[in-house]
């Protein structure tokens, strides 16, 4: 499949010289290559979508979002074929790739309320003949930094909203998972937005460089590791940009002896083994307090030793490959790195083949019991299908667990009292959280948070966050007194 750019809506072929392989994870073949641009195809992208912005601006609200109905519709027919190159660029399951589009979809439902969402302010009379007003207006021309977990999903937190706000956009996809993006935009072209409102670059960080330099460039949004985004955060701030920049996790869930057992098992294995583990929001680390190890610790095992592992677009297959053999390579030196410190691997997935997918980079289910605080293998996100467990004898001590990491992206309490949930939620650092809930996702109006060196910025993708990223406020102090207008 030959990857293109698209800018000013046309399909263009850039003249570089490198190409990223895109590879299919279930079976190690390459399906297509990202060519791999910088400055030159990034201002180009950035001049278009600069001069489309006074007439997209100039639009009228109503107007903007007629377009986002009309590509949510071409998202809503298009699900299952997305969902298939998903998978097979990506590796989760095809169930769980057209899961990330439904929350994409939502995003643009979301955005389609924003004639609502932006309305301003106004107070008459604050003196005398005096009203003061406060108005929404876009930025200009903004951009996404994209990550490989979720092709399809992450740009919509930011994309929809960023464009009915009445901004001009340009995308970059991750050059491990080109082909989603790209069938997307296909579908934008169909919709037919003004010419040069949205863009899309291909590219790795010649490309990253180029957009947080760029002095048109008024926005940025990213999703990566914690050193990429305070990278991202501190070169785009310092060129005076705004930036959302979501970092990295290592997402505690705390389980208490009066939870159910068998729904926080089957809750917390979905949660720490789905998309392979590879999303900001698995849970990492389990915590058991009390009684609450002696029937978790056998469950959880059962649960992945039992989880069916295999190409992703196969029929009755739980968790797919990670995104290549580099990645599964790190993940087993961890794993590794984990025995070596005091834990026992109660559930080893390094060395998984999968019969007809010799070539795939597949780990199976681990489950690292004894995890030592500090270690590590405590401190350092995986991001693989690898679930740790600590054991404490109290709440007050498993939330200053919690507590004690630097990440705070996600944290999950499992339990059957309101006293222990309103105090987990209460002092827990965590910009998610989730009380009996493994994957605490927030819907698509409410932003998707992040605490400490999970996030570097102030306002966060999704909902009203997204409108107040994507806008900037103006206050008119205006005077009309009443003896002037009895002159009309």
């Amino acid at each position: 499949m030959k990857i293109l750019n698209y800018i000013n809506n046309e399909w263009i072929e850039p003249k570089v010289s490198e190409y990223a392989n895109v590879i299919n994870p279930a079976t190690g073949d390459v399906i297509a290559k990202t060519p791999l641009c910088g400055k030159e195809e990034v201002d180009a992208a950035t001049k278009a979508a600069a001069a489309a912005f006074p007439g997209w601006r100039e639009t009228p609200v109503n107007d903007r979002i007629k377009y986002l109905f009309k590509l949510r519709d071409l998202l809503i027919n298009n699900h299952d074929e997305i969902g298939r190159i998903i998978t097979e660029e990506c590796g989760k399951t095809f169930g769980e790739a057209k899961a990330e589009m439904v929350r994409a979809i939502e995003n643009v439902e979301v955005a389609c309320g924003m004639p609502m969402m932006m309305k301003g302010e106004i107070a008459e009379d604050i003196a005398p003949g005096i009203d003061e007003i406060m108005l929404r207006q876009p930025l200009g021309v903004c951009a996404t930094i994209a990550p490989f977990n979720f092709p399809g999903m992450i740009t919509f937190w930011y994309l929809p909203y960023a464009l009915a706000t009445g901004n001009t956009y340009i995308v970059k996809p991750s050059e491990r998972v080109s082909m989603t993006m790209q069938f997307i935009f296909e579908l934008i072209e169909q919709v037919g937005f003004p010419k040069s409102v949205v863009n899309m670059v291909h590219g790795s960080k010649d490309a990253v460089n180029a957009i947080l330099d760029h002095p048109e460039i008024r926005a940025i949004t990213f999703v990566g590791s914690t050193n990429i985004a305070k990278y991202v955060y501190r070169r785009a701030a310092e060129n005076g940009k705004r930036v959302q920049a979501q970092g990295g996790a290592k997402n505690p869930v705390i389980i208490m002896p009066d939870a159910d057992m068998d729904m926080t098992t089957q809750i917390v294995a979905d949660s720490a083994f789905g998309c392979a583990g590879q999303r900001c929001l698995a849970v990492s680390l389990a915590v058991t307090v009390g009684e609450a190890r002696n029937s978790f610790n056998e469950m959880i095992c059962d649960a992945a030793s039992n989880r069916v592992v295999g190409n992703g677009l196969d029929a009755d297959v739980q968790m797919g490959p990670v995104i290549n053999q580099t990645s599964k390579e790190n993940i087993e030196k961890l794993i590794g790195l984990g025995t070596t410190e005091g834990a026992s691997a109660l559930v080893d997935g390094r060395g998984t083949t999968i019969k007809g997918y010799e070539g795939g980079a597949f780990v199976r289910p681990t489950v690292l019991s004894d995890v030592q605080p500090n270690s590590e293998i405590w401190k350092t996100e995986i991001f693989g299908p690898v679930l740790s467990m600590m054991h404490v004898n109290t709440i007050e001590e498993a939330i200053k667990l919690a507590n004690s990491h630097v990440y705070g992206n996600q944290a999950s309490l499992f339990t059957s009292s309101g006293a222990a949930a309103r105090k987990f939620r209460y002092e827990v650092d965590a910009g998610n959280v989730g009380i009996n809930i493994g994957v605490a996702a927030p819907m698509a109006f409410f932003p998707f948070s992040g605490w400490k060196d999970s996030f570097f910025g102030d306002m966060h993708g999704q909902g009203m966050d997204a409108v107040e990223f994507f806008t900037q406020k103006k206050v008119v102090i205006e005077r009309w007194p009443k003896e002037w207008s009895r002159k009309f």
